[in-house]
């Protein structure tokens, strides 16, 4: 039978290529199965034929897209020929972009967003999936519009949640260093009102960074029993800064949760949770509504039985003294 004339030595040509290669992936992927030393090569051999995807069809890059996305979740390959897709070119078209939402939804398709979101990580590929697009169009809003439009959800999703931790990283950074500079705490508090508002932050997001940052903003005694004085001298100079981020129940809770996180997690800190805590509610930092619901319900189970006996007695302390301020109001009335 007589080929047809619009198809042309060259595209009957480049698509023999791309039906060979195709089928050889599938050999190849059962091979580096059985001969692991095969996999490197195989992997570099990818990167370098999606530095070329212009030279393919639509129809081809496609199903080119479709396998690299298979491939991807057998982990025949690792997602670092993602790396590929960043190339100048093949972004300023929008190559990459309709590329990627291919290869995407075939991979979640075969695993799911977790697994896609893990292997993405392992490689450092995960904070730069932005890179798809040109710098005018890299932005959030944009990609997640992009892909929420291409079925991809998910993946919008997962960026979003991305660019917020790196935000909060870089913002409890600067923090940091403000306070090791030593700052005026004014400044420090305007600032940080700023930039919850940029990013959108909830106060109990914002009293988790602080936290981290105030205490990270030091470097603490390795004895115990110095430890918990110094503690106590750097959280009453920035107390007016957590007292300006605790305006809300549920903030003081996030406070005394991180509080308590930390002192299990630093064992020289497990004897002074009481002390802070106590500093912090002579400060106004915490209310004893907040400490009460911590103590009877909220706490964590990290090292749930050494802090509450270390907080029986304040807490008692506080039941009684509510009591009795209940009996004042009452033989006022």
């Amino acid at each position: 039978m007589p080929l047809a004339p619009s198809l042309t030595t060259a595209a009957m040509q480049r698509h023999s290529l791309t039906s060979w290669w195709l089928a050889g992936c599938w050999v190849f992927n059962k091979l580096i199965r059985r001969y692991k030393y095969l996999e490197k090569g195989f992997e570099e051999e990818i990167k370098k034929l999606l530095l070329f995807l212009k030279g393919f069809t639509e129809s081809e890059r496609n199903k080119l897209a479709m396998l690299t996305g298979i491939l991807l979740a057998n982990g025949s390959i690792s997602a670092s020929i993602l790396n590929s897709l960043f190339n100048e070119n093949l972004v300023k078209e929008g190559v990459s972009a309709a590329f990627a939402v291919k290869l995407f939804k075939s991979w979640i398709n075969e695993k799911d967003i977790n697994s896609v979101a893990g292997s993405l990580r392992k490689v450092g590929m995960d904070n730069r999936l932005m890179e798809l697009f040109p710098a005018n169009k890299r932005s959030c809003e944009h990609f997640s519009k992009y892909f929420t439009d291409a079925g991809l959800k998910e993946l919008s999703d997962f960026a979003r949640n991305q660019q917020s931790i790196g935000a909060r990283k870089e913002l409890q950074k600067e923090l940091q260093e403000q306070m090791s500079r030593g700052d005026p705490l004014k400044e420090i508090i305007a600032f940080t009102r700023e930039e919850m508002k940029k990013a959108n932050l909830s106060e109990q997001a914002m009293i988790s960074i602080i936290w981290t940052s105030v205490m990270s903003s030091v470097e603490w005694n390795k004895k115990e029993e110095l430890v918990t004085e110094q503690a106590i001298k750097h959280l009453k100079q920035y107390s007016p800064l957590l007292k300006a981020f605790t305006s809300q129940g549920l903030s003081e809770l996030s406070l005394l949760l991180k509080i308590q996180e930390y002192c299990y997690d630093n064992i020289h800190f497990m004897k002074a949770f009481q002390k802070i805590v106590v500093l912090l509610y002579k400060a106004d930092v915490l209310s004893e509504e907040a400490i009460l619901k911590w103590y009877t319900e909220a706490h964590l189970a990290k090292g749930k039985s050494v802090f509450l006996e270390q907080m029986k007695k304040f807490v008692e302390w506080l039941k009684n003294a509510e009591e009795e301020s209940e009996s004042e109001e009452e033989e006022a009335d």
